[in-house]
């Protein structure tokens, strides 16, 4: 569900940007990062991990679509909403700037659309609420599949308020809208499956991981092995499991050429050459490809090297964070 530049008006991007930098905002604001937390580290994997997954695209049967991970709801419900939204802001800069995956100019809609959804109705709500007494692999299951429907649903039909706010006359609004919600149900109940999966993983490994997890067993694995083994996927899925990935159009892209009957939209103007430029400049690996290159190889890089980025970005927030708190700590003795 990466936005390009051409499906919102520079209106309605700042009018996005505004939203989520909002949220962004709040969320570092409710981010309390003990200066020895093991949430740190988490949250470096998680990035990395949800990146990795989000290139694979998996085939939706029957339609000549595909879908992937969003990550939101995953990441929401181990490292709780306020960080789990940062995480997903880090993953989505990446790949805005660095692979040209979602245009700049619509990158605050496309963290509100894939970020805040996930992090904020389903951990914020649905996860809160399934694992408010106590925790088990049923809640876990329905919490995943009920959050990921919901809360792709919701970014799908954002998707679709944004571009008629914009006056995307290509996409009339009820054609479109009817094409972006179904395929989008079945995209959900795929990533409810993949979350219910990782997040079951954890729960037997080290369930303290585990957002709002409170009872006192030990889990199958080490602190750290649990940290390793997913950072050791992570490392495998962008490395390896990527070259797997559907060649179909997305969710929305498919969406699009079912409506408009092409996966682009013509722009121009100011604001729009501005952004080309810029994410022309920042974008070394197009496309998560060697630029002027179709090997295999740039995909198994992308896939490591952004990973590895990502997880670099996510801690660097979580450093900034604890060292603004201990200044004002300090400011405040």
């Amino acid at each position: 569900m990466h936005m390009a530049d051409a499906l919102v008006s520079p209106a309605v991007a700042g009018t996005m940007y505004v939203c989520s930098a909002a949220a962004m905002t709040y969320s570092m604001k409710k981010v309390h990062l003990e200066v020895d937390t093991k949430k740190v580290p988490v949250m470096g994997v998680m990035g990395a991990f949800v990146f990795a997954a989000q290139m694979i695209n998996f085939s939706i049967p029957g339609t000549g679509s595909s879908g992937h991970l969003c990550g939101g709801m995953m990441l929401s419900a181990i490292l709780g909403p306020f960080a789990g939204f940062l995480t997903m802001i880090g993953v989505l800069l990446v790949q805005c700037l660095l692979f040209a995956d979602g245009g700049l100019l619509a990158l605050g809609a496309n963290i509100w659309n894939m970020a805040f959804y996930g992090c904020f109705i389903g951990g914020m709500v649905i996860w809160r609420f399934m694992m408010k007494r106590s925790m088990s692999k049923k809640k876990i299951a329905i919490a995943s599949i009920l959050g990921c429907v919901l809360t792709l649903q919701l970014g799908a039909f954002s998707v679709t308020l944004e571009t008629l706010a914009s006056k995307i006359t290509e996409l009339p609004f009820a054609v479109f809208v009817g094409t972006m919600q179904p395929i989008h149900l079945a995209i959900g109940l795929v990533e409810g499956l993949i979350t219910t999966a990782v997040l079951c993983f954890i729960y037997d490994a080290r369930p303290e991981l585990l957002w709002m997890y409170e009872e006192k067993e030990d889990g199958k694995l080490s602190y750290k092995g649990t940290v390793g083994v997913l950072a050791g996927a992570a490392v495998v899925i962008g490395g390896l499991f990527s070259l797997a990935a559907s060649s179909n159009p997305d969710g929305l892209e498919w969406s699009m050429k079912k409506v408009s009957g092409s996966t682009e939209l013509a722009s121009s103007g100011i604001f729009y050459q501005i952004a080309h430029k810029i994410q022309a400049f920042t974008a070394i690996l197009p496309d998560y490809s060697f630029k002027g290159s179709e090997a295999v190889a740039g995909t198994s890089f992308s896939g490591i090297i952004g990973g590895i980025i990502v997880a670099v970005v996510c801690l660097a927030v979580c450093f900034l964070i604890r060292f603004f708190k201990k200044g004002k700590v300090k400011n405040c003795e």
